[in-house]
């Protein structure tokens, strides 16, 4: 079976502050038939997250597939405050390399 990167597929990738405490990400498509393919594959899942960025289900604040903007959403807690001593990303930007290169497999 071949698969496509998620990054081939969704037309935004990205992850930002939201808040002081929490980092989130968005996965945007521009097309619904992709949206809903990347969702039937269940490749990103609460699951996958933690599993990618090595965390516990309870630092996941939400996961959302939010239909009406062809998006998959989610919102993890931060291990310090932004800007803190010791915070690595300022802005929670650089945070979504590991969605990159998440293997969606053909529909």
């Amino acid at each position: 079976m071949s698969t496509q990167k998620l990054s081939a597929l969704a037309k935004t990738i990205r992850s930002k502050n939201a808040g002081v405490d929490l980092i989130t990400f968005d996965v945007i498509f521009t097309e619904r038939a992709t949206y809903e393919r990347v969702k039937r594959a269940r490749v990103l899942t609460r699951e996958t997250v933690c599993r990618l960025y090595g965390i516990a289900p309870e630092r996941i604040a939400d996961f959302v597939e939010f239909d009406p903007g062809n998006a998959i959403k989610f919102t993890l807690y931060r291990l310090r405050p932004s800007g803190s001593p010791g915070d690595p990303d300022i802005f929670g930007a650089q945070q979504y390399a590991p969605l990159l290169d998440i293997e969606v497999p053909e529909a």
